[in-house]
């Protein structure tokens, strides 16, 4: 008997250690997958970064990061404030550039930062930092870039072909109620003394308006405003830079009293109760959260659907 249960004694202890071996080697090929990293291209050269970052700190482009369902464990302050993102903000720690002892405790495995931030090499020190210069892309082709760097290019791209679709479309149908040539779209804003008006990259919808629905802008806003993104005029010029409709981004914080002069009243397009308001806290960044955003407002608003 004994003779018998010693042969199954080791069989026992070989199917043990078979097992263990097995189990060792899940978890090295699991940690290998956890670390394994690929070259991305950046705008400063090659970088090392994780094929699938887990732990991701947003100084920059934390917009284009949260429309790819890219964890987010930090971002920064402009983009917490911001009425769209707060649900998905939700326990994520507000931290800046130089808030590196807050930023080393949350463990990044990827940093995006913009190229005119301080401190990038110490950042670098922390996790692999990507940088992007502020309109160096166009609004598309920085959503395709973030896809490049979450590895969701495909989800990207995917998304970009759609939303071209879809937002030509609805140019096409505006343009045929308003006027294909003739009529024109200005955005503007304000603060507590003066207001801005934008050129066709400047966030608050101009993307949409005129580069994907084909919209056309006043002259002399084309003139001041195309080339620079940006002009700053007086309220008392206002009525030169101001289109058939208008685009307003107001901002919730601004004294408005500038609305109850005769000077707004008398605009065509405010006359005409063609002005649409957007809240700018809203529509200051161009990612695919916002742009889907004002691509339906606008719709609505201009096709009264």
């Amino acid at each position: 008997m004994k003779k018998l249960f010693i042969p199954f004694l080791l069989l026992f202890v070989f199917i043990l250690s078979a097992c263990g071996n097995k189990e060792t080697s899940n978890e090295d090929n699991e940690s290998k997958t956890k670390k394994e990293t690929v070259t991305y291209q950046s705008e400063t050269g090659p970088i090392e970064i994780p094929k699938n970052p887990k732990r991701i700190i947003a100084l920059s482009n934390g917009p284009n990061v949260l429309a790819l369902e890219g964890n987010v464990v930090g971002i920064d302050q402009w983009t917490n404030m911001n009425p769209l993102f707060q649900e998905r903000l939700k326990g994520v720690e507000v931290v800046s550039e130089d808030n590196l002892e807050k930023i080393i405790e949350l463990e990044p495995d990827l940093i995006i930062a913009g190229s005119e931030m301080k401190n990038i090499a110490k950042l670098n020190e922390i996790a692999p930092t990507v940088v992007f210069t502020w309109g160096k892309l166009d609004y598309l082709s920085q959503q395709i870039e973030i896809g490049k760097l979450l590895n969701k290019e495909k989800e990207a791209k995917e998304w970009v072909n759609d939303f071209k679709t879809r937002a030509e479309s609805a140019g096409k149908a505006i343009r045929a109620k308003i006027g294909e040539d003739a009529t024109t779209v200005s955005v503007i804003e304000n603060d507590a003394k003066e207001f801005y008006v934008f050129g066709n990259n400047y966030a608050r919808g101009t993307e949409i308006l005129y580069q994907a629905m084909d919209l056309k802008m006043p002259e002399k806003v084309k003139e001041k405003a195309l080339k620079p993104g940006i002009y700053v005029l007086s309220p008392e010029v206002l009525p030169e830079y101001t289109g058939d409709y208008i685009i307003f981004s107001k901002n919730p914080d601004v004294v408005n009293s500038f609305v109850e002069t005769d000077t707004w009243k008398n605009i065509p397009a405010v006359k005409n109760d063609r002005i649409f308001e957007i809240n700018s806290k809203a529509s200051t960044y161009s990612d695919p959260i916002t742009l889907e955003h004002l691509l339906e407002f606008f719709e609505k608003s201009f096709l009264n659907k």
